[in-house]
């Protein structure tokens, strides 16, 4: 093979490992947004498509013509780890108003192609007026202005909605801002990811409530891998889109969050072999231990949150309370995790500024804990925070001045 063709085989494999990499970590691209990464992923579709849909089963849509490409993430089992984000200052989690705003926004906005801010939120108030299953919406109180421009915000950042004129923010301060979008209903069609529409699981409004696990299970439920009279083929591939599902979604996959099935599947030639070619086609470091596996991005860009982070309070707090809770493998209470918080904050008395009240080591303990729940490092076992065995890999030198971490394996 000539040097040109083996330069063109190198440089196309390290397209496909970005191209991987960019969509695990945005799963909606669009040319507006990021031009290079989605000239990459269009360049480049054929292979991530079959890609993601031998290794995972999920589906690669990619529109030149329309500018944008969008990766079907699917989990057999829905989790609230990855909440949308409120987009201005602290980053705080969706709550259930704003999810629900969130779904009447954008059923709102698909029939027009063209509105202002203030008669979206016209749209909004009849829209929950005539619904009896939902809350009124009042654009007279500002906490609901608030959450109206968390919505229009990440609205805006997936690029469902384009600002022509005007500053959204600017709702919050007063119901009567002058706002102009333009509506992208083909991106705005391509947010929701589930194979069943939640219109196909029709039910009666007064049992959504006591049906809701179900519902979100069967929004999920994918037909492609049968059922209990599921073939051998169909067993095969659903436990390899399983397994390398959680792999490249999660943090870290502990062997005892798997079925026998799924450790069998890793321990068998095959599996071993796919998970291995799958990383390295996709750029990543496998670490395979005892206890599980662990995938790394050399480059950071497949994940969209980062641990060890020093971006925000609670992340330094959870990369701290790491030493007590390694050092204690029955774990820790709430009440201990309090006056661990109380020490740090002691320790650093001009750090966490939000945290020195009365209440704040028993609130920077909780959003500590919370932290490394979703980063898969600690486990809850009744009153207790317990460390997981991928905890081990973390390693803090504190100074005088801010915290440093050592991310490499614990040895």
């Amino acid at each position: 093979m000539s040097t040109l063709a083996n330069q063109l085989v190198l440089a196309e494999r390290q397209d496909v490992a970005r191209g991987i990499r960019f969509l695990l970590g945005r799963p909606l691209i669009t040319e507006r947004g990021d031009p290079a990464a989605f000239e990459l992923i269009r360049r480049r579709q054929d292979l991530l498509t079959k890609w993601f849909d031998y290794n995972c089963g999920w589906q690669l849509v990619v529109e030149p013509r329309l500018g944008y490409a969008r990766l079907f993430k699917i989990r057999a089992l829905p989790e609230a780890s990855r909440p949308a984000r409120r987009l201005r200052s602290g980053k705080a989690p969706f709550d259930r108003r704003r999810y629900t705003l969130l779904c009447v926004v954008a059923a709102e906005l698909l029939p027009v192609p063209v509105t202002t801010v203030g008669l979206l939120a016209d749209r909004v108030v009849q829209a929950c007026a005539t619904d009896e299953a939902l809350p009124p919406f009042d654009t007279a109180t500002r906490s609901e202005r608030m959450a109206f421009v968390d919505v229009l915000k990440l609205l805006e950042s997936f690029g469902a909605l384009l600002t022509v004129d005007g500053v959204t923010e600017n709702f919050v301060d007063s119901a009567k801002a002058k706002v102009l979008y333009r509506v992208d209903a083909t991106v705005l069609m391509r947010l929701l990811a589930a194979p069943v529409g939640p219109s196909r699981l029709a039910v009666p409004a007064e049992d959504v409530p006591l049906r809701f696990e179900e519902l979100l299970r069967g929004s999920v439920r994918e037909s492609r891998y049968g059922g209990a009279d599921a073939s051998d083929a169909q067993r095969n591939l659903g436990l390899r889109h399983s397994v390398l599902r959680r792999l490249l979604d999660d943090p870290v996959l502990h062997h005892d969050e798997l079925g026998a099935d799924e450790i069998a599947y890793l321990g068998s030639p095959t599996g071993r072999l796919i998970v291995r070619r799958a990383a390295e086609q996709g750029g990543f470091v496998l670490e395979e231990r005892a206890d599980g596996l662990l995938l790394v991005d050399p480059d950071g860009i497949a994940t969209d949150s980062r641990f060890p982070d020093d971006s925000a309070t609670a992340r330094v707090a959870a990369l701290l309370l790491l030493e007590p809770l390694t050092a204690a493998p029955d774990g820790l209470t709430p009440e201990q995790l309090t006056v661990e918080a109380n020490a740090l904050l002691r320790r650093f008395p001009q750090w966490a500024k939000s945290y020195q009240s009365e209440d704040g080591a028993q609130r920077l303990a909780a959003d500590a804990v919370r932290v490394l729940d979703d980063f898969g490092l600690v486990r809850r076992t009744g009153d207790r925070t317990v460390p997981r065995p991928a905890a081990l890999r973390y390693r803090t030198t504190v100074t005088d001045g801010p915290a440093t971490w050592d991310d490499s394996p614990a040895t």
